[in-house]
């Protein structure tokens, strides 16, 4: 039987965010959802998604930070929430190298909110979006959640990984039950404009030559967005279960790509002649990453669906339908 749940998302108009909310709303959940529409990438990406989510009569949303959760109207309405699902964060990991204050300020601070709010609200379900940065260059593959994670490469990543401490403190602290994600590098219908799949689909039909960084060699593990939502909605349902848990687990796609293999398809299915400029790594990239998603699925029967190369059909086919 249907039990229609109250979902508080955080990040609502991002990538994920949209996605994620877009999912509860279709299976008839109450989706509450925030944003401060940062100008990370334009605010009319933005706005975009939230058009796809204000369709629904069971969406609501409210433009705010992090820091100002407690002054949304929901909070002075008295509206609890089942779950908190919060992803909402200062994303990249080379602008967090130029600017990490502002990563300081809005990750970790942030999330401290998120965990504020919690507890005045009561409510004792948080899934967090944690990242495959956090595993820095680690030479052991592919990565696991028991492995040891305190040398990151890039502020992005010790904020993502400071973030998961503060939950555990709650956890500890409050009672939380909290379910802490670790995605494996997300692509899909939505992807921000910033990320390489995207801006190498622009270069390519323009064009113009991409620029891969290193020998082409690095390895990325792809994990195409709607596996991540599949994921992240049996998360919700493995924190429902009511036992106290803290967990850590890896969301990946199990199918890493190197990055000229990556280039290679794209030109393939684009019907164009490779144009590639090789550059020397840059700072706070890392060599490879590959997820053991063994954990995930046997906690949340996790299986991702899509593989790299059908997510890229998907995404190419979005894009030629949203210009």
């Amino acid at each position: 039987m249907f039990k229609r749940k109250t979902f508080f998302v955080t990040g609502c108009a991002g990538f994920i965010g949209s996605h994620v909310a877009e999912r509860l709303l279709s299976l008839g959940h109450l989706v509450y959802g925030m944003d401060n529409l940062d100008p990370f990438y334009p605010r009319e990406i933005k706005e975009e998604n939230l058009s796809i989510l204000a369709a629904y009569p069971n969406f609501d949303f409210e433009e705010c930070s992090l820091q100002d959760l407690k002054d949304c109207r929901w909070v002075a309405d008295g509206v609890t929430f089942d779950c908190i699902i919060h992803l909402a964060a200062k994303a990249g990991v080379r602008p967090s190298i130029e600017r990490p204050g502002d990563y300081i300020k809005s990750n970790i601070l942030g999330t401290q909110a998120v965990i504020d709010l919690a507890e005045e609200i009561q409510c004792k379900d948080i899934l967090f979006a944690s990242s495959s940065s956090i595993y820095g260059n680690l030479s052991t593959l592919p990565f696991d959640e028991e492995m040891n994670v305190s040398k990151p490469i890039s502020p992005y990543a010790y904020t993502k990984r400071a973030n998961e401490l503060q939950l555990f403190e709650a956890h500890h602290r409050l009672g939380l039950n909290v379910c802490c994600l670790r995605f494996f590098t997300v692509f899909g219908p939505r992807q921000r404009p910033d990320l390489a799949i995207c801006k190498f689909i622009d270069l390519i039909k323009r064009g113009q030559p991409i620029t891969l960084y290193g020998d082409g060699s690095t390895r990325r593990d792809y994990t195409f967005v709607d596996d991540i939502v599949d994921g992240v909605l049996s998360a919700t349902s493995f924190l429902a279960r009511g036992a106290s848990h803290y967990e850590i687990i890896n969301l990946g796609g199990g199918e890493p790509i190197t990055l000229s293999t990556m280039a290679d398809l794209l030109y393939e299915k684009l019907g164009e002649t490779p144009k590639i400029e090789y550059h020397p790594m840059q700072e706070g990239d890392v060599n490879y990453t590959h997820a053991n998603i063994t954990k995930a699925c046997n906690l949340l029967q996790y299986e991702p669906k899509v593989s790299f190369s059908k997510g890229l059909d998907l995404y190419i086919k979005w894009l030629a339908q949203h210009g």
